[in-house]
């Protein structure tokens, strides 16, 4: 099993204040839902997902999973696709080889014999546990996954920024489908990291230069939305405006391989702007999260 990481750090540690926090991250996410709730017109197939601490962007992330939750109450699978944080070098995906993932009170089970068919059909795939161990890009999602799918197994593959993410996610796609299991399919990633902390300053340190890093999101949220995958990897590389670029290209191309036909930014938002209630920060540093539903 994998014990939590990040917990008490990313989200709380015990048991019932994880609970606690988890449904009201989602009871804040349902009326934002609801008033998105014409715009999702078709069945839900993925999202993009953030993955700071709860505190910054824990609402957004809840706003993805609610708002395919809602369409979906029952999916036997959430693949994870997580952005790499591990500084060891990796051109293909990473497999963990746990048999569940633990979280304060619960667990997740892993979907092993899925797993061992993708490593066994496609050489895209390996298996190495160091890029799971402290990684937090699938844990501070797995709450709020539980909550949502509550009989739901898991599949956390980390997909490095590279142009395989779009064959990456198209091998899982064909073989879920090929397995029969319903399935959502998460991109776990934040957007641009600006200011001095992140030592990226390309427009300087200020609100104006806090703009300049939305746009900068707004770039790589286009190609979302214009269902182009495979510009996501050349975008993220020359802008710095994702750190999960293999991530979100692995999602878009299962998306697009199950049928999939639009994509909608249902809320974007930095960390300045999200932390300005609870404990206001200097206009230096932000980092971007987006709330997206694809289907």
């Amino acid at each position: 099993m994998r014990n939590p990481a990040v917990a008490g750090m990313f989200y709380p540690a015990g048991a019932a204040d994880c609970r606690k926090a988890t449904d009201l991250l989602l009871n804040i996410a349902r009326p934002l839902v609801e008033k998105n709730a014409e715009q999702l017109t078709s069945i839900g197939l993925g999202a993009i997902v953030p993955h700071a601490g709860w505190i910054c962007s824990g609402a957004i992330a809840a706003e993805s999973i609610l708002a395919l939750a809602r369409q979906r109450p029952s999916v036997d699978l959430v693949v994870v696709f997580g952005a790499i944080h591990t500084p060891i070098p990796i051109d293909r995906a990473v497999f963990d080889s746990y048999g569940r993932w633990m979280i304060p009170g619960n667990e997740l089970p892993v979907s092993q014999p899925l797993r061992e068919v993708l490593s066994a059909r496609s050489d895209v795939f390996v298996t190495d546990d160091r890029f799971h161990q402290r990684e937090h890009a699938v844990e501070v999602e797995l709450p709020l996954l539980k909550a949502a799918w509550p009989e739901a197994n898991i599949l956390p593959i980390e997909v490095p920024p590279e142009a395989i993410a779009v064959e990456i996610g198209q091998a899982v796609a064909r073989a879920t489908r090929s397995t029969g299991l319903s399935t959502i399919f998460l991109a776990s990633s934040d957007l641009t990291h600006y200011g001095p902390s992140y030592r990226f300053t390309p427009a300087g340190i200020g609100q104006a230069a806090l703009e300049w890093a939305m746009e900068n999101d707004r770039r790589i949220l286009r190609l979302v939305t214009d269902m182009t995958p495979e510009k996501i990897i050349p975008e993220v590389r020359t802008r710095f405006n994702a750190c999960g670029g293999g991530a979100i290209a692995a999602m878009m191309a299962a998306c697009l391989e199950q049928g999939a036909r639009k994509a909608i930014v249902l809320r974007h938002a930095n960390s300045y702007q999200t932390l300005a209630a609870v404990a206001p920060q200097p206009a230096d540093n932000a980092v971007g999260y987006a709330a997206v539903w694809v289907g």
